[in-house]
């Protein structure tokens, strides 16, 4: 009961917005032939963490406490009760959904040793590489995914293993069970997750365990994906953030240790347990997205790292309200920008200590108390302005009645700013597709009636899809894309865009190794300030907005200061740190091109491809 119930509460201090499902596996040692010994329940929806372990606790109903107690009854009589387990939540990063995507994934075969079951946190930018690779060898994935592709290149790994030891130990002159228990006292997975590793492109944290009771954990060797973990005489405890298991298992960071780039963790049978390197570390890519948005906030680091986004956006949020702070209201929007918006708050604070300082001393001593009291009494003016209101479910409607509903998923605090006289700054943590904003935030926030709107971000506009595990790919998906693209029909600089297009369809039949981010040049006639102009345009052109609206955003530089050691920027700077990022990114440009920009300008398409 101890590690289920220690299971349940990682799981659930990982349950982010957003997730689809949740399974877990438990694998029970020494169980005799013909007895279960590896046991998974999953189950999709929102409260799929609640139903999976409602249904294994049923298995302990009726049960007598004394035997419940009783250790050796639970092992050898109930099922989910062993030495081993593994949870997952999943978050969809390919559009596909269902049963049959929720981890952790099975692989059953009569010998224990040959049993894999995995879970992880990855998406590979070469499936097809590796698909072609083990189909090749006569294998044939049940689906064309990364995670059943995974499952069985490890899968034909761990096969090849078991056999070269079956080999040696008949050689021996061992037979029988003698072959098969020395055999699982002695397989080292070590071989099988760096031969299979060595072929891997994307961002991964990945998790397995064997029938056997061998399990481990691989980190990619960008270290683009994180991991953490704790041991001590009794248990290990591995998960993707580190303040959840310093909560769970009531332990000071210092005893939670990261796993390193290209490492694994690799935990025995009989308890035993190391983190070796297995793959060259790389150039150091860890996810800048992660710390400003998925994280958990809690952990100490991303804590701090937040509230410095806020703090960078001072002095841009000063020069948009004129530095008139006696007539701006300063909020949030939503939940996850909170602390960024206490940085903000912290920040705009020490402004207003300078102006106070600069006022006294200008009057070198001669103010009396009631002048005194009036500088000192000016405060940042902080309200919460909008609330998410989570009973609305805009899907239960089409159309414009979905449209209509999208815009009161935000509600508003009235009479929190004084109409027509008030600025209203709210923060945001990330703006990217810009749908929220066009369709609820800036319509809603516009009925206080401010004088101005400003929207800020406390990450770098969201230029470029992500194919390391969060589900960003389509490049006309953002806002800040669809403005660039914008800019150049406006300036007649269509020749940008096909030449880009060009360019990367005569690279494609190239060594696609030698591929760069060629998008770049959508962006690049333009200033920072020009797309986010362009954005407000596109956010609300057509609309019966009153208040003037700005969008600012975090700089790059700034990002960098506050992140130092999470240097992973592709999402504003393009800079993927694998071939695998830089040839995904020029194929969903082509796609982008004729799916969608060649069929509206087709004349365009047509006079270039005909000059050339």
């Amino acid at each position: 009961m101890y590690p289920l119930g220690k299971l349940y509460l990682l799981m659930e201090k990982q349950h982010n917005r957003g997730q689809e499902g949740a399974g877990l596996a438990c694998v029970k040692l020494d169980a005799k032939p013909g007895e279960e010994y590896m046991f998974r329940e999953r189950a999709v929806g929102t409260g799929a963490i609640t139903e999976v372990f409602n249904t294994v606790y049923r298995h302990f109903k009726g049960i007598p406490s004394i035997q419940l107690r009783d250790p050796a009854f639970a092992k050898a009589s109930l099922p989910f009760v062993g030495e081993l387990y593994m949870g997952h939540l999943r978050y969809s990063t390919t559009g596909k959904s269902g049963l049959s995507y929720i981890h952790p994934f099975m692989r059953r075969n009569n010998w224990r040793a040959r049993n894999l079951v995995l879970c992880g946190n990855f998406n590979m930018t070469n499936v097809a590489t590796i698909f072609n690779e083990i189909t090749s060898t006569g294998q044939h994935p049940r689906r064309y995914a990364d995670t059943y592709v995974i499952l069985e290149q490890l899968g034909h790994r761990l096969d090849r293993e078991v056999e070269h030891l079956y080999r040696k130990y008949e050689a021996e002159g061992l037979k029988s069970l003698d072959i098969t228990y020395a055999i699982e006292a002695n397989i080292d997975l070590t071989n099988v997750v760096e031969k299979a590793a060595s072929s891997w492109d994307g961002g991964y944290v990945i998790a397995g365990m064997t029938g056997s009771g061998e399990s481990f954990v691989v980190r990619d060797p960008w270290g683009i994906r994180t991991a953490f973990y704790y041991m001590d005489d009794e248990i290990v405890v591995v998960a993707s953030e580190r303040p959840v298991i310093q909560t769970v298992m009531n332990v000071p960071m210092g005893a939670v240790r990261e796993l390193q780039r290209g490492e694994a963790l690799f935990i025995s049978r009989k308890g035993g347990a190391h983190a070796t390197q297995i793959l060259e570390p790389q150039k150091l890519s860890a996810c800048s997205f992660e710390r400003i948005y998925f994280s958990r906030g809690s952990d100490v680091d991303i804590y701090a790292e937040r509230k410095q986004l806020g703090y960078n956006l001072v002095e841009p949020i000063l020069k948009s309200v004129d530095y008139d702070v006696e007539h701006t209201v300063f909020s949030f929007i939503p939940n996850t920008a909170e602390v960024a918006y206490y940085g903000m708050l912290e920040g705009l604070n020490a402004h207003l200590n300078g102006v106070k300082i600069k006022k006294i001393k200008e009057r070198n001593g001669s103010l009396n108390e009631a002048e005194l009291n009036e500088i000192l009494s000016q405060r940042i003016r902080s309200e919460k302005v909008a609330l998410k209101d989570i009973k609305l479910r805009t899907f239960i409607a089409e159309g414009n009645n979905r449209n209509d509903l999208a815009a009161h998923v935000y509600d508003i605090t009235y009479g929190s700013l004084v109409p027509y006289e008030d600025n209203l700054v709210v923060i945001d943590d990330s703006i990217v597709r810009g749908t929220t904003l066009k369709q609820s935030i800036i319509s809603i926030l516009d009925r206080l009636h401010p004088k101005k709107i400003v929207i800020m971000s406390s990450s770098p506009q969201i230029r470029y899809p992500d194919y390391y595990g969060i589900d960003m790919s389509s490049l006309n998906e953002f806002i800040a894309f669809r403005a660039a693209i914008e800019l150049l029909n406006d300036r007649s600089m269509e020749s940008v865009i096909m030449d880009t297009y060009h360019r990367i369809k005569g690279e494609q039949r190239q060594d696609k190794s030698m591929m760069i981010n060629h998008v770049k040049a959508i962006y690049a006639p333009f200033t920072d300030e020009e797309i986010s102009t362009k954005m407000v345009e596109l956010l609300t052109t057509g609309s019966a907005i009153q208040a003037k609206v700005e969008i600012v955003f975090q700089t790059l530089k700034g990002l960098r200061a506050a992140c130092p050691n999470h240097p992973g920027d592709w999402y504003f700077s393009g800079d993927y740190p694998t071939p695998g990022g830089m040839r995904m990114v020029s194929s969903a440009f082509v796609r982008y091109m004729e799916n969608d920009y060649l069929k509206r300008h087709p004349k365009l398409n047509f006079k270039i491809s005909g000059n050339r």
